[in-house]
């Protein structure tokens, strides 16, 4: 049985991206059942990431991985530097308004006028 970095070489040869070294040397350290609760994704996922057969996109994974892993920030026009994960989550719940708090409409409002924000482009 290869490890999780194996596999990732494996599948990916050179054009292995830095994101995908860095959520197989995640999966490495702990588990890929851990690294999928880290990201808020299924095991599934990372799997088909690792080996390069997801077909859904990847850039959306790559944001998860970077805001999680290695610390990657958004400048948010309305909250300033956030984890790129949290823009991607703060994008998919503004694409139905809901009224619970003023934080939640304050973020509908930012992010449906965020060049970011392009629908279509979050897992």
């Amino acid at each position: 049985m290869s490890s999780p970095v194996e596999t990732a070489h494996a599948a990916w040869g050179a054009d292995l991206p830095d994101w995908v070294e860095r959520l197989a040397l995640e999966c490495a350290a702990t588990s890929q059942n851990k690294v999928a609760k880290a990201i808020n994704r299924s095991a599934a996922m990372i799997s088909q990431v690792l080996r390069r057969k997801y077909p859904g996109d990847l850039g959306a994974v790559e944001e998860l991985v970077q805001g999680v892993f290695m610390s990657a920030v958004i400048d948010c026009p309305a909250l300033g530097l956030i984890p790129s994960n949290d823009c991607q989550d703060w994008r998919v719940k503004s694409r139905q308004f809901v009224n619970v708090n003023a934080m939640r409409v304050r973020m509908y409002r930012a992010c449906s006028r965020c060049p970011r924000n392009q629908k279509g482009s979050v897992l």
